[in-house]
């Protein structure tokens, strides 16, 4: 059975504009989801283009080669995480590529599938995990984890003011009995953090559902990962794009494509450079673009989208 994932795709005007997809180009979706982008880039490039959909959610494979089959072999759906691109592209003969798209927000589909474990809206096991056959669920998280580490969690990866007080709420909560569905977690958040800390739009839970979130599926590892990698595997002139959904997200996109636009390093007292570092990319976005309000009240979710792009130089 193919379970259809809906996907409306996020500043889909702005990606198509920045990623400039080219006739019988090779690009590659290094997060798929419901093929909403893909199937943009596969209209552009057209059949004698090729475009590779990165996920790990092996529901979303099978989702969405079912809906990018019209486009035949011009797509090809590969079950890995964006971070090990390299390697899996080279198992189809492919070094180099035109351009790539990175969006790095948790699907639709997998937050509204209450078994998944990502929402507080329906109670649900605590998992959590994009790829559901490997890794630990956030129910093991929360039962193995020191006091210490379970702050250190939500504070850096939600950031979480309340981290430490939540942190002691779970510690004393699994003493009783161990935290395993959504809602359990929820409450306990809400009755950590003060009603007067409460913010206006939402949920006293969602950071620390995020945190978790981004801590089973090592999110921030994998995307300095395959940022890297996808930038190498680039072709001079190729376009590179990426949405992020939060602050901490947009901050790691920001400061790698910094890094990446940056020339010699040697110090300024240096009579000649001795390290050869030369600029590897353009960055195209001064400020990140983001959804107007058209966008945003037909799709709420594209609200805290932040789209940042680059060109390779030669």
């Amino acid at each position: 059975m193919v379970v259809e994932f809906s996907h409306i795709p996020v500043l889909a005007a702005e990606v198509m504009e920045y990623l400039a997809p080219v006739e019988g180009g090779t690009y590659v979706d290094g997060t798929l989801g419901g093929g909403g982008h893909a199937a943009l880039i596969l209209k552009a490039v057209g059949g004698s283009g090729r475009l590779f959909g990165f996920d790990r959610d092996k529901a979303a494979i099978r989702s969405a080669a079912n809906f990018l089959a019209p486009f035949g072999g011009s797509f090809t759906p590969v079950n890995s995480n964006f971070s090990g691109m390299e390697e899996a592209l080279a198992q189809y003969g492919v070094a180099a590529f035109d351009g790539f798209l990175l969006d790095l927000g948790v699907s639709s589909h997998q937050l509204d599938t209450a078994e998944r474990g990502f929402s507080f809206q329906q109670d649900a096991p605590l998992d959590m995990r994009m790829d559901r056959e490997r890794g630990i669920t956030v129910a093991e998280l929360l039962a193995d984890s020191s006091h210490g580490e379970l702050a250190r969690i939500i504070r850096e990866y939600g950031e979480e003011r309340w981290a430490g007080r939540i942190a002691s709420f779970i510690c004393k909560a699994r003493e009783e009995s161990p935290l395993e569905t959504t809602l359990q977690l929820a409450d306990l958040v809400k009755g950590a953090i003060p009603r007067k800390a409460w913010e206006e739009r939402i949920h006293p839970a969602t950071r620390t559902f995020q945190a978790l979130r981004i801590a089973v599926n090592e999110e921030l590892s994998s995307l300095e990962k395959g940022l890297a990698a996808a930038v190498k595997l680039l072709k001079p002139g190729g376009r590179g794009v990426v949405i992020s959904f939060h602050s901490l997200e947009d901050r790691i996109v920001k400061q790698l494509f910094r890094g990446m636009t940056g020339g010699c390093t040697c110090p300024k007292d240096f009579p000649l450079c001795v390290c050869s570092h030369k600029p590897q990319v353009r960055v195209l976005t001064g400020k990140p673009v983001m959804a107007g309000k058209e966008e945003i009240d037909e799709n709420p979710r594209s609200r805290s989208a932040k789209l940042r792009a680059i060109e390779k130089l030669g």
